[in-house]
Parts: structure tokens; C-alpha cells; sequence
């Protein structure tokens, strides 16, 4: 495949220009124009993070023109088993969470809230513009087709309940010797998985612990506790290395099939 430019486009604005020409934002052309110095009349590729990809010529005036949109360059289906991590929203951190899961192969992230969460945010709507930024510009940076979700915020009781039925959770959970790790509960959980299609979660807690009321109802709702790593993980460690145990497993998953 061609080494060119990427830039992710949001697929209503793909679909709905007229002439397959399409007027750049000041942010998109700044970064095509003057940081990646791309010069008139030469390629970039464009993906809508829903598994296409086109070619596209850089035009004066911060256009774009994009090369047969109804028969894209490329497209790649979505996975069949997906995978979520779910993170009770640290007070440093999260940030890398966003750009270094996405680049690993994540594909919903859930900002979570719970009783020991040292920051709460008032202003969750401004977080959100800037977080889908950071993972747009990570999608752009790994070359991926597929755009990870990130959802709403939401309390961990209030998430967990409205959780589909078909969905595996596990709780990452330290100093907990009888909690088996992650990738020995995912090797178990194969035959299942087999069967259907699903979202894979694993939830990352605060940095100062899960309380006993928020324990006591993971268990009432038999959800299962694993273990990450012997040692004790900050919140953005364990998300990012969550994700690649699960990322790895279906990998090797896929193989099997």
C-alpha cells in the first residue's frame, strides 16, 4: 500500500459533499498545509473510521478532492469479537489511555465513575470534544480503519446494569491471590465466544481501590475479579495493558478459527 497522509473525516461529511470536493476544516488544513507540508496536487488518504479508505488530491483553497467516494481505495470488515475497556476516570492519565489503547486495537472506551475516584469532572461535554480528538489524531498516527468508541460518562453500578446480557466483563482487581489473570480467563472463555458475537470488557478501577459496597455488588452480579500483573498498576498502566492482553488473545483467537 502507497505511504501516504492520513486524515480521519467523520463519514457524513465524506458522503454528503458535492463533486467529491471537500472543504477542509482550519484545524485539517493547517495540518496537511503547514505541518505536513503537503504540497498542491499530490495524495493523502482519507478514512471515516467505519472500515474505508480513499485516495484524495490536496486542491488550492483548503480543498480536497476525493477519488471515487461509492468504491473506496480499501475496506476492511470489523472485527467479530470487540473489545471494551471500561476506566474509572483518573486524575492523570487518561489521555494516554485514549491514544496509546486506540493504537493497540480497543474498540470502546468507557470513562467510569465510582465512590473512590479522587476527580469528578463538571464538565464532561468539553472533556469529550477534546478526548475524540486525541483519539482521531491516534487513528490517523496507527493507520487504522476502524474508530474506536468512546462513550458517555456513567457511575460503575448504573454501567454494569445496562450492560447487554451476550457481554463478558471481568474486574481487574489487585492484591487478590484466588483471581486467575486475564489471558487464563479468556483461554477458558473460548468455547463461549465461538458462539457469538459480543463486546469483551475489562474494568479498570480508581487508583484508590474499589470500595466494599462496589465488591460486594461485582460479586452479587457474578461478575468475574482477575488479576493484570503481580505488581500494582497505576490506572493508565493497567488500562493500556489491559488492552493488549486482550488485543493479543484475539489475535490468537482468530487463528483458531
Amino acid at each position: 500500500m502507497d505511504d501516504l497522509i492520513r486524515l480521519f473525516i467523520q463519514n457524513e461529511r465524506i458522503i454528503n459533499n458535492k463533486n467529491n470536493n471537500l472543504k477542509l476544516t482550519n484545524n485539517e488544513a493547517r495540518y496537511i498545509n503547514k505541518v505536513m507540508r503537503l504540497k498542491i496536487g499530490k495524495e493523502i488518504f482519507i478514512t471515516n473510521g467505519l472500515g474505508s479508505l480513499w485516495k484524495a488530491i490536496n486542491l488550492e483553497d483548503n480543498f480536497i478532492k476525493i477519488n471515487n467516494i461509492t468504491n473506496p481505495y480499501l475496506f476492511q470488515e470489523n472485527q467479530k469479537i470487540l473489545l471494551g475497556i471500561a476506566v474509572v476516570i483518573p486524575k492523570n492519565g487518561f489521555e494516554d489511555i485514549l491514544k496509546m489503547c486506540t493504537e493497540i486495537g480497543i474498540d470502546f472506551i468507557q470513562p467510569l465513575y465510582s465512590d473512590r475516584q479522587v476527580k469528578k469532572y463538571t464538565n464532561f461535554s468539553n472533556k469529550l470534544i477534546r478526548w475524540n480528538s486525541i483519539i482521531n489524531e491516534a487513528v490517523e498516527q496507527c493507520e487504522r480503519l476502524w474508530r474506536p468508541y468512546i462513550l458517555n460518562d456513567i457511575n460503575v453500578f448504573d454501567w454494569i446494569n445496562s450492560i447487554e446480557n451476550k457481554d463478558i466483563i471481568s474486574i481487574s482487581a489487585t492484591r487478590d491471590d484466588t483471581s486467575e489473570h486475564l489471558n487464563h480467563l479468556l483461554k477458558k472463555r473460548q468455547n463461549i465466544l465461538k458462539k457469538k458475537e459480543e463486546v469483551l470488557w475489562n474494568v479498570i478501577g480508581p487508583e484508590g481501590g474499589w470500595s466494599q459496597g462496589e465488591i460486594e455488588f461485582f460479586i452479587k452480579n457474578k461478575i468475574a475479579f482477575v488479576k493484570l500483573s503481580e505488581n500494582i498498576l497505576r490506572t493508565s498502566t493497567a488500562a493500556i495493558y489491559a488492552t493488549s492482553i486482550l488485543n493479543q488473545w484475539r489475535n490468537d483467537f482468530k487463528l483458531t478459527l
